[in-house]
């Protein structure tokens, strides 16, 4: 099948994203990072605070009228894991609101603002991003829903069509190389990677995607021995080596978890054997499949967890 087949339209691009509740574990994903392809709004704010029930709704409406220029998260001070963050940005009263940009903070204000002050703020931050095409944030948003939900077809015509409208996106074509890659076509997959550009190399999702296309090609083939491999183990479970090679066997054969849970018994058995090679795998396993997917933040926190036990 073809990733991008013409015979039926893509589908309309989906509502903007709801404004996310964000905490201290959260903040470099949710705030820094996400800054560097949107301004991101921070309301900082606690269940008690009368002002801050009047300016959540205000300023909610207003981010959402800027078609995903300037994207909101809220931050409960009131939770203890927080209160840190909080002190770190010098908070002594609530609302405090805080915008974002290429990972830095670049503007604030503090207390309930009428509406119309809240407009010319929130505007000042929009231009301070520049122009920016709602047709392709909504379809970059829909690439991301359909690659979320494997649908590598859909996701990557949308990709596509993000590219015909800015053709050096690193999301866009970080997500086509994801669709590329999933759907097995490595060597495109890697024609895409090298169209990102240069200073943009080292960024965590063009980094993942590189990882992987690396894992693809280290495991490719590899499928068709696990069987063998886990007759060995079945004989000798203490076997490192067959243990190690199983979970790069099921990796290429696509069952990630099965891959992460048996270099986690491998570390259980023997963490330093090999010069730590389960460890040094697993955090490329993790590398590769992005540090905030499911199977990445179980597998850490496992892994964590046999390190200091």
């Amino acid at each position: 099948m073809s990733l991008f087949s013409s015979s039926s339209p893509a589908p309309a691009a989906g509502p903007a994203s709801e404004v996310k509740e964000v905490t201290a574990a959260t903040f470099m994903q949710e705030v820094i990072e996400a800054s560097r392809d949107a301004a991101i709004v921070v309301d900082f704010w606690a269940p008690w605070c009368g002002p801050c029930k009047t300016l959540g709704p205000i300023l909610e409406k207003t981010v959402a009228e800027t078609k995903g220029a300037v994207r909101m998260v809220k931050i409960n001070i009131d939770e203890p894991a927080n209160q840190q963050l909080a002190a770190q940005l010098r908070i002594q009263s609530i609302p405090t609101v805080y915008a974002f940009l290429d990972g830095r903070p670049v503007d604030m204000f503090q207390g309930a603002l009428p509406e119309s002050q809240v407009k010319q703020w929130i505007k000042r931050i929009a231009d301070a991003v520049g122009p920016t095409d709602a047709s392709l944030v909504e379809l970059l948003a829909e690439a991301k829903t359909a690659l979320g939900g494997n649908d590598f077809e859909t996701a990557a015509s949308l990709y596509a069509a993000a590219l015909q409208s800015d053709p050096t996106n690193v999301e866009a074509l970080v997500g086509l190389g994801r669709c590329l890659l999933n759907v097995g076509d490595i060597e495109q997959a890697r024609a895409v990677l090298a169209q990102i550009p240069a200073d943009q190399a080292k960024t965590p999702d063009v980094v993942a995607l590189k990882t992987a296309l690396d894992l693809a090609e280290q495991t490719a083939g590899a499928s068709g021995e696990t069987a063998a491999l886990q007759a060995k183990l079945a004989q000798n479970p203490n076997d490192h080596q067959a243990r190690f090679d199983l979970a790069m066997a099921l990796y290429g054969a696509g069952d990630k978890e099965g891959a992460i849970n048996q270099l986690l018994d491998l570390f259980k058995r023997d963490r330093n054997w090999n010069d730590s090679a389960a460890r040094k795998q697993l955090v490329q396993f993790f590398e590769a499949l992005g540090f905030t997917d499911p199977l990445s933040v179980a597998g850490r926190k496992s892994l964590s967890t046999l390190m200091f036990s």
